[in-house]
């Protein structure tokens, strides 16, 4: 089996910035190969050397990027191929999609391609699915497990909101999740010459006329905004465990902050305005609420026209009249992804909607990835802010170097398209529903990829509207979750997680808040064992109040909350409790314990 790695150099997480340029800074920052295409190697290694075949790296940068290749190779790889040229500086995902897809076809064929499920200093997950989509091959995102079963791939991928079982047909694309295997991690590369001697180079002219770089990008960033968290009033207590306790309960007793929901505007569109169009994600109901409602609310200056694209038996065709949308396209026979963003691709092509808008999550990624693709069209990928200018353009903002700065993308196509993060966006209160104009167009065949059913992990919905939530941090020890769940009962709260929670499996994907995660806005968020990253903290920004407890006064939380608490968080969980239960304080129901040290959400 022939296997090609499509691998990314990224400055070290903590050396992530933008320069003057609106480009993320490299120089005298040092670097490493994406965590996620660390996995991609080793799993291409292993399955080279499991069938005999070979395993080709492959990566696009500035000639110090060959370093990744140098690691790839001592890892294992059997060769490597690098695109190093001036003319490729500048380049935006669909620009790096089409320069490594024409690497592709030049030096193969390849019967499976892996990639990073994401890079983590920009985190769109775009390419992908976007060489997938110029490729022509089959794609699948997040895959945790994989088996190799003649000419289909078995996989198991993780998703947003739970997990799937899907298979496919070789030859494929597969992006690896951070939990697929052991990183491709080599602490010293000895005699780093001798690999070099294996690596393959290729400039713009080895792949065609292009364009490519800047100039082949129909993306550009603009302005740059610190992303800066809101000033809070950092009141820290130490010291007695009776007064810690009394001023949380009394916190969690205080009426909600949170400013009051916008309303969907009525409907006003005219002949000449815009048309906005989201795609509805199935079984998504939340995030369609907040896209329409975002659409509805660009469109409302301009006149314009807000359709929502949704599967054909997608009951939810019913509601979105209140939500926001104008009308509707339904999509017949779209069993996958791929389908529905060629159907999507297609009709806009001929349409040629000024603004489309999908969810950020795993689904929405490739749906919008290969749209782009297919239409060449402008994509900026985790948006978390959005503006409509008088001209129709579309701004989005979206977060770089680890949340700490902000940019604005621009999009110089007909076609602007651009994913949205699930939770910044508020859930409006809807409009007067009625039923809307639908229109119904069919997806092309494509028997590539069979999905299984989705499983959802239990409570997602919920955490979105929850006015309470407990945030868990890797000093909270899985011995002690049955405390932990028992607190989160006490104080009327569903449980969310750092990365390092999920990536232990200690809870579920679906609840990670912050930059790699989701993002929510509760009443009240309770941070237990949490040190205060800013890709953590990014995801609860718009909380009404926030509140740490940490044992370490000094910690980098207490810098970011209205009041910190500086305590052993144990007791003060379980005075907690028994001050809710003396004074028959209304439990959730919904929580029961199944284990020692482990419990789940039911409902």
């Amino acid at each position: 089996m022939r296997i090609a790695v499509l691998i990314k150099q990224v400055p070290v997480a903590d050396g992530l910035a933008l320069g003057p340029d609106g480009r993320l800074r490299r120089d005298g920052v040092p670097s490493e190969i994406n965590p996620h295409c660390r996995r991609a190697v080793g799993k291409g290694v292993e399955l080279a050397r499991e069938t005999g075949g070979t395993c080709t790296v492959l990566t696009m940068g500035p000639p110090a990027a060959e370093a990744v290749l140098v690691e790839a190779l001592a890892w294992g790889a059997d060769e490597a191929v690098f695109l190093t040229d001036p003319a490729f500086a500048g380049s935006d995902t669909l620009a790096t999609a089409r320069a490594l897809t024409a690497a592709l076809d030049r030096t193969g064929p390849y019967d499976l391609v892996l990639t990073g499920r994401n890079s983590v200093d920009a985190d769109t997950g775009q390419v992908g699915p976007q060489v997938a989509e110029l490729a022509g091959l089959p794609f699948l995102s997040s895959v945790r497990e994989l088996r190799l079963d003649g000419p289909r791939v078995w996989t198991r991928c993780e998703l947003d909101e739970g997990s799937r079982e899907s298979t496919v047909t070789l030859p494929a694309l597969l992006a690896a999740a951070e939990r697929l295997c052991a990183p491709a991690k080599v602490p010293l590369v000895a005699e780093p010459e001798n690999f070099r001697t294996r690596i393959r180079r290729l400039g713009a002219a080895d792949l065609g006329p292009g364009p490519w770089g800047a100039a082949g990008s129909p993306t550009w960033v603009g302005d740059l905004a610190h992303g800066e968290l809101p000033r809070r009033a950092r009141v820290l207590v130490t010291g007695d465990l009776d007064e810690q306790v009394n001023r949380l309960v009394a916190l969690l007793d205080e009426p909600s902050r949170r400013p009051p929901a916008p309303v969907v505007p009525p409907p006003a569109a005219g002949p000449d305005g815009p048309r906005l169009v989201v795609a509805v994600q199935p079984g998504r109901r939340q995030l369609a609420r907040e896209l329409l409602g975002e659409a509805a609310r660009l469109a409302a200056p301009y006149a314009g026209r807000v359709t929502a694209v949704l599967l054909a038996d997608d009951p939810t065709v019913d509601l979105v009249g209140g939500w926001g949308a104008d009308d509707a396209l339904l999509v017949d026979g779209a069993a996958t992804e791929a389908q529905l963003a060629a159907a999507l691709a297609d009709w806009c092509a001929v349409v040629v909607p000024r603004v489309l808008l999908v969810p950020g999550t795993s689904w929405g990624r490739e749906v919008a990835a290969r749209a782009a693709a297919r239409l060449g069209a402008g994509l900026t990928g985790d948006a978390v802010a959005l503006d409509l200018t008088g001209a129709h353009a579309l701004l989005s903002w979206k977060p770089v170097a680890n949340g700490a700065v902000r940019a604005a993308v621009w999009a110089r196509t007909a076609t602007q398209l651009a994913t949205v993060r699930p939770g910044v966006l508020p859930t409006p209160v809807a409009r007067a529903n009625a039923p809307v104009p639908v229109t119904r167009i069919a997806a092309p065949p494509d028997a590539r990829v069979d999905h299984g059913p989705v499983r959802r992990d239990e409570g997602v919905d919920r955490l979105a509207a929850a006015r309470v939530v407990v945030g868990v941090g890797r000093g909270v020890a899985v011995d002690d979750y049955r405390l932990l769940h028992a607190f989160a009962a006490a104080v009327g709260g569903e449980l969310a997680a750092t990365r390092a929670v999920t990536d232990n499996g200690w809870l579920p994907h679906a609840r990670q808040v912050g930059i790699t995660g989701r993002s929510i806005a509760p009443d009240v968020y309770l941070a237990l064992g949490v040190a205060g990253k800013h890709t953590h903290l990014d995801g609860v920004s718009r909380a009404g109040r926030i509140v740490a407890v940490n044992t370490d006064p000094a910690a980098p939380i207490f810098g970011a909350v209205d009041l910190g608490l500086v305590a052993d968080w144990r007791p003060l969980a379980e005075a907690v409790v028994a001050v809710r239960e003396s004074t028959s304080a209304a439990l959730p129901t919904g929580w029961v314990a199944v284990g020692a040290g482990e419990a789940t959400d039911r409902g």
